[in-house]
């Protein structure tokens, strides 16, 4: 009933073949980019590479610090606030002026943790972040943002992502790191690249707003990625979100370690970014509703189109995680090949490394506006089970010619065609052909409505049947959402079952 709702036009038709292509969010082995790879080790070269395996250890167990201290923080002073996202945060003037929010408080980046994380940990952040960014892009095809937030940059992670996804559009980013020896790594890494957009540099929040114009403050996109973990205060965590949310014209990206804290957080900072685009919806309305009263009044307000805030990814839902208070926590994982550095300085527990790493992590992209409403992808498709399947095939189609297994005397192939050299058109003619392929691949995208489930946890495949975790959108307006776990089977739906069989931990389900 409710699709009958939605014009015909606003339907899109799909078939088992573009299903498959607009359910793919994963991605196989993630190759760091050569460029990168390259700055990399000329900025390693340039630095006192002494002890780098102890330095890469002793950065490691600095993180291991502010998880614990991070854990103590959220079980004692704000016990209240963990357990209650939705509560609001007590209005003090003070706090909006905070010098340490970001930075003196969290994991101090001197030159030696510098190095060893430019080393070990910047390429599994950069694959992470481009698996983030480019199913944004996918989810969001006519998105192309010019200008960019980069909170917690470090040596610039997000940005070299951002280079790859959106290599176009970009025009200008402002990178807000508090470390002084990340941003000078940062422009070390950036400096024999060509057609850079401009790039400018802040300690924190509080001076790129006094930098910038109130005008000029809004980004297309903000992103922050591996940063409000180190934030051992929730009170500050949520106020730098709420100011990163400030910042936001279209876009925010979250994006955190794939740890059961690290879900904690996204989970935490989703909550209240929800929560306070529903209370200013709440407060809009109630204010247009008194602008319609007054006869005087005949102006809509402009900022009321921008209200409200919906889901981008991972979710199909913006009501409460299914997950929360489960043993369970959301989080994805990246395979990527390691680099020379990684393999180079990272240690393994008495076994051979591996030239592989994965990656794991949790995020949330965040819209400004209303989610649109769109037909569930798997309205009015009609699937035959196996057995109707079979009962349609041509019997004559099961007949062998064995005329046909054996070759002839006509069918010999001629020297002259073994003679024959391909030209380079002929390569350029089937290159062609292939890039044409992708872009009717790329075409092909999931919409924005509440009809796509995600594909939590590893498929398990059991003979014929193969069982999913799929957190989905139990209504049409996408307001709440259930944790469910699918049991698909050859016999009944066998064209969904093939899906099922090439879907990975990470994409869509259409429902």
């Amino acid at each position: 009933m409710a699709a009958s709702l939605i014009p015909e036009a606003a339907q899109k038709v799909f078939t088992p073949e573009t299903l498959r292509s607009a359910a793919k969010q994963s991605e196989g082995i993630h190759l760091v980019p050569l460029s990168l790879r390259r700055a990399i080790k000329k900025f390693l070269r340039d630095r006192d590479n002494a002890h780098m395996n102890r330095k890469v250890l002793l950065l490691s167990e600095s993180f291991n610090k502010i998880k614990d201290a991070n854990l103590q923080l959220a079980a004692s002073a704000y016990r209240d606030l963990v357990d209650d996202p939705f509560r609001p945060v007590e209005h003090r003037a003070g706090r909006w002026k905070i010098q340490s929010a970001y930075g003196d408080i969290g994991l101090k980046y001197r030159d030696d943790e510098t190095v060893a994380y430019v080393a070990s940990r910047m390429p599994a952040v950069y694959s992470a972040c481009h698996r983030v960014l480019r199913e944004v892009r996918r989810r969001l095809p006519d998105f192309s943002p010019s200008k960019v937030l980069d909170f917690g940059a470090g040596p610039g992670s997000a940005l070299w992502a951002m280079r790859e996804v959106w290599p176009r559009s970009l025009e200008r980013i402002n990178l807000v790191e508090p470390s002084k020896s990340m941003q000078r790594a940062a422009q070390s890494l950036l400096q024999d690249l060509k057609g850079l957009p401009v790039i400018h540099s802040y300690d924190s929040i509080q001076a790129l707003n006094r930098n910038l114009d109130k005008h000029d403050r809004k980004h297309d996109i903000v992103i922050s990625s591996y940063a409000l973990g180190e934030i051992p205060s929730l009170r500050d965590r949520i106020t730098i979100v709420r100011q990163l949310w400030d910042l936001t014209r279209d876009v925010l990206v979250l994006l955190e370690p794939g740890t059961p804290h690290g879900s904690k957080i996204i989970t935490q900072m989703r909550s209240y970014i929800l929560w306070m685009a529903k209370r200013k919806c709440r407060k809009s309305g109630e204010s247009s509703n008194v602008a319609s009263s007054d006869e005087k009044s005949i102006v809509q307000p402009k900022g009321l189109l921008k209200n409200g805030a919906f889901v981008v990814a991972p979710c199909p839902h913006d009501g409460r995680c299914p997950l929360e208070n489960t043993s369970k926590y959301c989080h994805f994982v990246q395979r990527l090949e390691r680099t020379s550095s990684q393999r180079a300085y990272k240690r393994s527990k008495g076994e051979p490394l591996r030239g592989f790493e994965d990656e794991k992590f949790c995020f949330v992209a965040l819209r400004r506006g209303k989610r649109p409403q769109k037909a569930w992808p798997l309205d009015g498709m009609e699937f035959e089970t196996l057995k109707e399947r079979l009962a349609k095939r041509n019997p004559e189609d099961l007949i062998i010619d064995f005329e046909d297994q054996f070759a002839t005397e006509d069918d010999a192939e001629s020297p002259f065609e073994d003679a024959l050299v391909p030209y380079a058109s002929d390569i350029a003619e089937t290159n062609m052909f292939h890039e044409d392929e992708n872009e009717e691949e790329e075409q092909t995208h999931a919409d924005l409505g509440s009809g796509w489930g995600r594909i939590v946890f590893t498929p398990v495949r059991r003979g014929r049947q193969i069982q999913m975790d799929i957190c989905r959108s139990t209504k049409r307006d996408g307001s709440v959402g259930a944790f469910e776990r699918m049991v698909v089977t050859q016999a009944k739906n066998p064209t969904l079952h093939l899906q099922a069989r090439r879907s990975l931990w990470g994409d869509l389900w259409p429902f």
